[in-house]
Parts: C-alpha cells; sequence; structure tokens
C-alpha cells in the first residue's frame, strides 16, 4: 500500500491537551493507487505532556456520521487519554473528508456513475484508509475503536490488515458476518417492538398521545420549520430515542407538550414541530441513509430491506394499534419527504437494487486471528441484535465478549470511561 500524502493542519492547546488537526490524500480506489484522489481529515486529541503516547484510532458509529467534535476530553475519551493519543477518524464521505450529499454528488455525473462511485464509501475502504493512514503517521500496530458501525469497520479491518493491529475494541458493533439484511431487520424489529412496550409500559398516557398525534396528522396537514409536511411514517422516525439508556425519557418529554390549543383547534406546537425537525432529517447525515442497507450486503442486492420487513410483520404502519415507533431503519419513502434526500432518490434506488457488492469480511481470517478483541454485546441493543452478535462473535478467535442488560446501542456515550476501560481490561486479559 502506498504512503499517502499527509499534512498537518490547525493546531491548538486547549486546558492542557493537543488538538491537532491531520489531512491526507487518498485514493478513491485502493486497488489503483496512481487513480482518483478523496481528501481524508482526522483530528488527533493528546495530552500536551504526551504527544509521543500509542495510538487510539476511533472509528464512528453510521454509516454516514462524522467523528465527534470534543470541546473537552470526557467520557470514553477521558479514559482513552489516560494511555493513548486519540485519533478522531472522519470516515469517507462525512465530515471534512470529502463529504457527500445532495450537493455533492451529483458532480459525479449520471444517477448510475454516483452509484458506482458510492461503492467505494463502505467498511472495506474505510478500513484500507486507516492502514494508509497509520503508514502515513509511521506507527506501530495500534489500537482501534469502533462504535456500531465503527465495529463493522473493525471487523474489516480484522480481516485485511491485521498486522496493523495491536488490539481491537468493539461497543455495539458486532454485525452479522454474512447472510442478507432481511435477518438483520427481522431480528432487530422484534428489539425496537419489545422497547416500544417497555416505553409505553413506563409512560402509558403517551400511548394515547402518540395515536393522537398519528392520527392528527393523517386528517390535518402540520408542516416543519423547513418547510415540508410531517407525515405518520416520519412521526414514527422519533423511535431513534429508544435506542439510548436515557434517551427514552427524552422523547416522554418531547411528546409532553405536543399540541397547543389554538383558535382553529388543537395543533401540533411550534416547538415539537422544530425539535422534531431535527430529529427527522437527514440532512446532516444524507450517507447514512444512501448507504445504510449496504453495509450488509455482500453479493446481494437489499432490495429496501427494512421496508419489506416491517409490511411483513404488520404492526408498523402509523396507524396500528397499539402505536409503535420505528427509529432509524431507512425506508424508500425518506427519499420522497426529506428535502435533503430527494435530490438523491434515483442513486438511492440503484444503491438499493444493487447485488455487486464485495465481500466485507475475511471469514477465514477472522476465525484464526490472533489479534486481542473485546466486544460487547448488549441484551436490548435495538440496531445490533443480541443474537447475531453473539454469533460472530463465535466466528473470531479469541474475542472476548462482555454480555450485559445494562446499556443499550448508546452505552459508549453514556457511561464511556467505564465501557471502555472494561473492555481495554478485558481484552488484555487483565
Amino acid at each position: 500500500m502506498s504512503s499517502p500524502h499527509h499534512r498537518l493542519g490547525h493546531r491548538v492547546i486547549r486546558d492542557e491537551h493537543l488538538y491537532q488537526d491531520h489531512w491526507f490524500s487518498l485514493p478513491l480506489d485502493h486497488r489503483a493507487a496512481d487513480g482518483e484522489q478523496l481528501t481524508v481529515f482526522a483530528r488527533e486529541i493528546a495530552r500536551q505532556d504526551a504527544t509521543d503516547a500509542p495510538w487510539l484510532v476511533y472509528f464512528q458509529g453510521g454509516p454516514g456520521h462524522r467523528a465527534d467534535r470534543p470541546l473537552s476530553p470526557s467520557g470514553w475519551v477521558k479514559e482513552a487519554l489516560k494511555e493513548f493519543r486519540v485519533l478522531l477518524l472522519d470516515q469517507r464521505g462525512t465530515g471534512l473528508s470529502s463529504p457527500i450529499n445532495r450537493q455533492t454528488l451529483p458532480a459525479r455525473g449520471s444517477a448510475a456513475q454516483q452509484a458506482s462511485y458510492l461503492k467505494h464509501f463502505r467498511a472495506d475502504s474505510i478500513v484500507a484508509d486507516a492502514e494508509a493512514i497509520r503508514g502515513a503517521l509511521d506507527s506501530q500496530p495500534w489500537s482501534i475503536l469502533g462504535q456500531s458501525f465503527g465495529g463493522f469497520c473493525a471487523l474489516s479491518y480484522l480481516s485485511f490488515f491485521p498486522a496493523g493491529l495491536k488490539e481491537a475494541f468493539i461497543t455495539a458493533g458486532l454485525g452479522p458476518l454474512h447472510g442478507h439484511p432481511d435477518r438483520v431487520y427481522r431480528a432487530t424489529y422484534q428489539r425496537v417492538a419489545a422497547r416500544n412496550r417497555e416505553y409505553f409500559s413506563r409512560y402509558p398516557e403517551d400511548q394515547v398521545i402518540a395515536r393522537q398525534i398519528a392520527q392528527h396528522l393523517a386528517e390535518t396537514p402540520e408542516f416543519l420549520p423547513t418547510g415540508e409536511q410531517l407525515t405518520g411514517h416520519r412521526f414514527q422516525m422519533l423511535g431513534s430515542f429508544l435506542g439510548g439508556n436515557s434517551r427514552i425519557d427524552g422523547l416522554h418529554y418531547l411528546l409532553e407538550d405536543a399540541f397547543v390549543e389554538t383558535s382553529e383547534g388543537p395543533r401540533l406546537s411550534d416547538s415539537f414541530l422544530a425539535q422534531t425537525s431535527q430529529l427527522v432529517s437527514y440532512a446532516a447525515s444524507p450517507l447514512y441513509a444512501v448507504l445504510h442497507e449496504s453495509i450488509y450486503c455482500q453479493g446481494e442486492a437489499s432490495r429496501w430491506a427494512a421496508a419489506r420487513v416491517a409490511e411483513e410483520r404488520g404492526d408498523l404502519a402509523p396507524d396500528s394499534v397499539p402505536f409503535n415507533f420505528t427509529g432509524e431503519a431507512i425506508m424508500p419513502w425518506y427519499f420522497e419527504e426529506d428535502p435533503a434526500l430527494r435530490p438523491l432518490r434515483e442513486v438511492a434506488e440503484l444503491v438499493a437494487q444493487d447485488s455487486d457488492w464485495p465481500a466485507l469480511y475475511d471469514l477465514e481470517q477472522l476465525a484464526r486471528n490472533d489479534v486481542p478483541v473485546a466486544a460487547t454485546a448488549y441484551f436490548d441493543d435495538i440496531y445490533v441484535d443480541h443474537g447475531l452478535a453473539v454469533e460472530t462473535a463465535r466466528s473470531v478467535r479469541g474475542l472476548k465478549l462482555w454480555e450485559t442488560g445494562e446499556y443499550h446501542h448508546d452505552g459508549l456515550r453514556a457511561d464511556g470511561e467505564k465501557i471502555f476501560a472494561t473492555l481495554k481490561q478485558l481484552a488484555r486479559g487483565e
């Protein structure tokens, strides 16, 4: 693998910590190193007295989300900085790394050309970027931490570049190593249904409010601050709250002042609509919507797996009784109703129907893995099913699994210091 061009960017010392920007020029296709290049950005955080500490690379959840922008070391970053300097990677296509959205993607040409371009933005390409960056930084094998989709990336790294790794930590990210995305949604929708029952058991009055909102939206046009109409099935997207430990209560607080009385009768309040608008738009992470189902695909087309499996179940429509929130599953109608996604509708359809996806994992390499690995598998995770996570864990030689019901999908954000410290001890047998 050729060494990428590397330059240093902005550098600042804040509260005795170094924040250093790094920029890399990397091949769009690592099999064609002399071909088209793209820019990848990463931010280093280190204690001012430990700028030569070993590296820990963080793979963000997603796909399509930029790395965190910490204002101060806290959570897992605070714990990691006791031993490491941390590299927060904007995965290609996100943040400052040749970003992809409705404004930039059309420059690639036709919808077919855009879809072809997007084939280079999955975990296999992301970890090839990271390994090239390791070379540019002249680093010894380094440690990695993958959260959610970042765990998928960690498994790809273990598959294709194990010599570049000292150890790997994975939180809520043991995705399936094989099989069609349908099996993911058949499993996770059961978790979503159970989480809905838990939520409405805690706040039974919210079942009434949610059904009132869904019925109101079916009868009365309500518009988000961005101008588009809020629909019942888009309202269901607020189920993204259900993926977190404490965020479940945030959903209750959002619903409690949904309605206001007006001269025209009950209407949804401006406050509710403004908050909802931020939660049901993919303007900040359009790549998530376009590529989400493809992160599972290896030689098969997703064909809008989440939508098809939801229809099979029959309990996830806005008028279902009882009412159920859905969450982060991607539906084809997103590309009709979300202004940030509407220009990407044609390319998203091509991606959904494409079956020419290469392998994301080397099952034989994982079976003989000798890199220390520790991972979490949360019993009630609604996005990475516990059963599928255990199946994957058994396929990775030497992986030490921490199974717990203490956390939900966003455990690393909720209690990052404890989770990172525990995974580190587990991987090292301490």
